[in-house]
Parts: C-alpha cells; structure tokens; sequence
C-alpha cells in the first residue's frame, strides 16, 4: 500500500472480530515499530505483547473494570485478539546521554526539556499503528489507567524501569466506527494548525 494510503486510511479501531491474527503478521508490524527513531540511538522502548485469549484477558482484568457487564467500547476492544503494550525506558537515556561521546558527564534527568523516552516511545507506537494498516488489520492507541498501573505491572511481571505509554490492540476490524464520540469530530484544517514566520 501507498505510504499515503496507509496514512489516510489510518484511524482508531475499536470494535474488531474474533479472526485470529496470524503470529507472522504481528512479527511483521513490530519489526516496523523497531525501526523509530530515539534521541542518541538509545532505543529506550520495549513492547509486550500479549497474543493468546489467557493473556488478552488477563491484560483486560489488570486494567480494566465491569468485565461482567462491559460498555460497548470495552466489548469492542475485548475481542482484539492481540494486545501490544509499549513501554519506555528512561534509565537508556540517562545512561546514553552520561556516554564520552555525547559530552555530559552525568545523568540528570533535568538536562532533558521533554521526556524523550515517551516520546520515542509514541513514535513507535505510531509506527506500528500505520503498519497495522499496512498488513490490512485495524489498531487502537489508548491508555492504561494510572490506579490499573500497578495491577498490570504485577500481572506481566513489567519492571518498575520499564513504564506503560498506552497499549495498542490489534486485530481485524469489524463494522463501521460512525461518525459517534470522538469519530463525529471535525479534523482541523491545514490553516488552523500550520503557522508561518510567526503565530
């Protein structure tokens, strides 16, 4: 597929059916995800992925709530039959960035204006968001709810050095999203979110 093809058809999938994703595919798509960019090279991003009905649902009990009677969102995601969780590491560019080559003799996290290890970290999540479109299956970003942190971090053995961006769910999709909640909203214009010479 055309790269502005896949771009275009690009949204967030969230009602999938129970197909089963084929282990090839997905090992396809994370090898894409590999590929992103990271401040220094220091590859600060990990992914677990969670590909069988036990651990799927065991994700979903971690951090999610009402498994017994789930809204039509929860029901939706559920039946994703591959959880991929991205997780950064901040002590790779501590560390990378206190290297001779890179000229600073320490690791403080201050010298840093932004989170550079969550931001690479988004980086290959939308890497592997654009080739889940690529390899013709739907995806859906979303976040891991920071009391449920805990309770995954436990149920997948997720070292404290390692912290959860989100979780994509991968899987083929089913039905047409609509035009409800967030996919009702209107995408802005280029005028209204590029700035030339000045605001």
């Amino acid at each position: 597929m055309e790269f502005s093809e896949v771009v275009r058809r690009r949204r967030m999938v969230r009602n999938y059916s129970s197909e089963p994703v084929d282990p090839e595919v997905v090992a396809r798509i994370l090898a894409q995800a590999q590929r992103a960019p990271s401040a220094g090279f220091s590859q600060g991003f990990a992914f677990l992925v969670l590909d069988t009905p036990q651990d799927v649902r065991r994700f979903w009990e971690a951090t999610a709530d009402d498994l017994d009677a789930p809204d039509s969102w929860l029901r939706g995601m559920m039946r994703a039959p591959v959880v991929v969780v991205p997780l950064s590491h901040k002590d790779a560019y501590l560390d990378r960035y206190a290297e001779p080559d890179k000229g600073w003799t320490d690791r403080d996290e201050a010298r840093w204006p932004v989170p550079y290890w969550h931001i690479d970290t988004g980086m290959a999540s939308m890497i592997l968001l654009l080739a889940a479109v690529d390899e013709g299956l739907g995806a859906c970003f979303f976040g891991v709810p920071p009391d449920h942190t805990d309770a995954f971090r436990e149920a997948f053995g997720v070292p404290s050095t390692h912290t959860p961006i989100g979780a994509v769910t991968l899987g083929h999709r089913t039905g047409d999203p609509g035009t409800r909640g967030s996919a009702g909203r209107r995408r802005h214009t280029l005028e209204e979110v590029v700035h030339r010479s000045q605001w």
